[in-house]
């Protein structure tokens, strides 16, 4: 009896997983730029993952890391199954493509989540741009200079928040190692999100490895970098540290923290 009491327990779970796995779908390699060369038609292409059952969801577009000369789109666990419309976009990589370049594709892509969002289920009003690595520098540069998105008719600020992951603050190094300037000689120039710190920029979530394990002092500059946001009046930037955890390993807890404060968010957008 007892056997087949747990027999029918593990089926009804299998069974709640399946039809679960079933309320989501994705579609991959979708393009979203209208650059023509050989090069870009093959790198800016996006996955998206979305729930069926759910319409207005939050939007998260992720950008991979690779120090801008490297990696590829994924989607981690962490953000399936977790009630959000995912986009995870390519972007071109140096040296086959200019800094201009590759962060134009990450401007594009953002506009093609605002206009295609709710084409899968996702709010327009409830987009989140995060990113690991190099991919947190990207969303920084957008969403702190906003020309990169004013050229898709999108404004900056319309994005709901932004959650880099061990991003650089600074000129990116492989910017600087382009200009025969050493990963530990640090610049801030038009390629440094610190140039473009403003406090009418969307809520912005900074979240770095433990300082004695980052790279080249991240944390240190991103918690200048979170300093300076709060000198200049921003009300909603925060900064963590993910003690115990290297460069590489600390997406994982900070995933916890990215929901959060989309929860916190998306509430204060629907009660406004």
């Amino acid at each position: 009896m007892q056997t087949r009491l747990l027999l029918f327990i593990l089926a009804f779970m299998m069974d709640a997983i399946t039809t679960n796995a079933q309320k989501y779908e994705r579609v991959n390699d979708i393009p979203y730029s209208k650059v023509q060369n050989a090069y870009a038609q093959e790198r800016c292409k996006l996955d998206v993952y979305f729930p069926t059952d759910r319409e207005e969801v939050p939007v998260v577009v992720w950008f991979h890391g690779g120090g801008i000369e490297g990696g590829s789109k994924y989607i981690d666990n962490e953000l399936l199954n977790a009630g959000y419309c995912v986009i995870a976009a390519n972007y071109r990589l140096l040296p086959k493509a200019s800094i201009d370049e590759i962060l134009d594709d990450a401007a594009a892509a953002v506009a093609w989540a605002f206009d295609n969002a709710e084409k899968y289920h996702g709010n327009k009003h409830k987009i989140f741009l995060a990113g690991h690595s190099a991919g947190g520098y990207l969303l920084d540069m957008i969403g702190l200079d906003k020309h990169y998105l004013q050229k898709y008719n999108v404004d900056a600020d319309s994005i709901a928040g932004l959650f880099p992951f061990s991003g650089q603050v600074i000129t990116h190094y492989n910017i600087r190692k382009q200009q025969g300037i050493g990963a530990l000689q640090a610049t801030i120039d038009q390629y440094a999100p610190l140039t473009f710190v403003r406090k009418d920029a969307p809520p912005i979530i900074i979240i770095s490895a433990d300082r004695e394990m980052e790279l080249y002092g991240r944390y240190e500059e991103q918690a200048y970098f979170w300093r300076m946001l709060k000198l200049v009046g921003h009300p909603d930037a925060s900064l963590y540290e993910m003690q115990g955890f290297n460069h590489g390993d600390m997406p994982h807890p900070a995933y916890h923290i990215m929901k959060d404060h989309i929860k916190r968010i998306c509430k204060r957008i629907d009660n406004k």
